[in-house]
Formats: C-alpha cells, sequence, structure tokens
C-alpha cells in the first residue's frame, strides 16, 4: 500500500491525474460486468477514489473545499441548465446518431436504476441510491476539478503547470477544458456551460475550493432530483 501512495504523491501529474484515470478507468468497465456488478463496482471505484484523494491530499495543496455564496449560487445555476437542457437539446448519443457517425441501438441501454436491478423500494436498492449520490457529491467533484481545472486547464497553458496561477484566464485553456469535460458527459451542452461556470469560479477566486463545493451542490441537487422524479436517464 505505501509503494501506491509513494508511486501516486511522486510528481505533481501524477498526483492529479491517476485517481481521476483509475475512476475513469473503472467507470468503462462497470457496464461490461453484467447489470448487478456495475453497482458493486460503482461503489468500488468511489471507495478507491476517496482513499486515492486522502492519499495525494498532502500533494495536491489547492484541493480544499471552500463555502462561499458564489460557490453556492454556481451549483443551484449549473443544476438548473443542466435539467433545463435534456428536454430541448440532443444528448450526444442522439447526437452522433443524428450526424450518421452512430447507429441507433437495437434496444436502448438499461438506465442506473437499483430498484429495477434490486426490487422496488428494496434496501440493497436503497444503498446504491445513497451510495451514487454520496459518491457523486463528495468523490467525484474533487476528482473532477483537479484534474480539469487544476491540472488540464493549467496544463494547457504551460507544462510547468504547476507555476500557472489558478487564478489565470486565458481563452485557449478555457474553451479546450470546457469541451473536454462537456464531451465526456452524455449531456454534452450542459457539461460545456458546467465547465465555464465552474473554471469562472476558479479565476475569479483564485483557487479550487468554490469549484469543488458548486460541483457537490450540483451533482447532490441532481441526484435528488433523479430519484424524486425517477429521472434515471441522467446517471
Amino acid at each position: 500500500m505505501s509503494s501506491i501512495t509513494g508511486r501516486l504523491t511522486s510528481s505533481p501529474v501524477a498526483a492529479r491525474v491517476a485517481p481521476f484515470a483509475v475512476f475513469l478507468l473503472l467507470t468503462f468497465a462497470q457496464d461490461f460486468l453484467g447489470e448487478s456488478a456495475r453497482y458493486w463496482l460503482y461503489l468500488t471505484k468511489c471507495i478507491v477514489g476517496a482513499w486515492m484523494l486522502w492519499a495525494v491530499r498532502r500533494v495536491v495543496t489547492e484541493m480544499r473545499w471552500t463555502m462561499s455564496w458564489e460557490a453556492v449560487l454556481a451549483g443551484v445555476v449549473v443544476f438548473v441548465f443542466w435539467v433545463g437542457l435534456d428536454a430541448v437539446v440532443p444528448n450526444q448519443k442522439e447526437l452522433w446518431v443524428k450526424f450518421g457517425l452512430s447507429k441507433p441501438p437495437a434496444e436502448p441501454a438499461p438506465a442506473w436504476n437499483p430498484f429495477v436491478q434490486f426490487g422496488d423500494g428494496s434496501a440493497l436498492g436503497w444503498f446504491f441510491v445513497m451510495a451514487r449520490i454520496l459518491g457523486s457529491s463528495f468523490v467525484v467533484p474533487p476528482l473532477e476539478e483537479v484534474f480539469y481545472r487544476s491540472f488540464l486547464y493549467r496544463w494547457i497553458v504551460g507544462a510547468n503547470f504547476e507555476s500557472v496561477r489558478l487564478g489565470h484566464f486565458g481563452w485557449k485553456p478555457f474553451l479546450i477544458t470546457a469541451v473536454i469535460f462537456g464531451f465526456a458527459h452524455n449531456e454534452w451542452l450542459a457539461g460545456i456551460l458546467c465547465a465555464a461556470v465552474y473554471q469562472g469560479l476558479v479565476c475569479w477566486k483564485n483557487r479550487l475550493g468554490d469549484a469543488i463545493t458548486a460541483h457537490a451542490i450540483t451533482n447532490l441537487l441532481l441526484g435528488i432530483w433523479i430519484v424524486w422524479k425517477g429521472a434515471w436517464n441522467f446517471w
């Protein structure tokens, strides 16, 4: 375990990229091991992600949660247009089909809904719902914000990214990071706008913590909305 921690903290790049990369790899894997396995794998990747964040906390010194009214407002605003755009903008899968870059699936992929797999209202179903909400609210935000806004944005500015202020603004890294973040999500346009808001917070405040908090608020509200409205397509 100590050797893994040593590798994680061996360089500024590894500390910021490896947790995100491992989390992303497990995300890709979770849909290939059977319907039941993907819920357990989601729980596993959240535990692994949380441990990796804990392991690099002393190296990634900017990874500190910050509460501010701007962060709260940004989180709520992003949630509103994330949900609102769904009805009027085709998601990424629909977009590729529309432009002939992909074929329509023979049957729709099953939604991430543990109540279908484990029984409506079942204890195990609620367990995985809570795991998803907590994971997306407390593990995903620091993982993604550290990768996209602490590393990728500044690395586009210059290879010696640690010398670039968190508050540095440049159109090139701003737009590139927003597009990459956006198309990493099925809701591509909402993702681009989301990245712009979070990056704007970082540039304005010259710190990462507000973006982490805003991201957490967005994901928490989205999780509550999904369960309340049965809008499982967002997961």
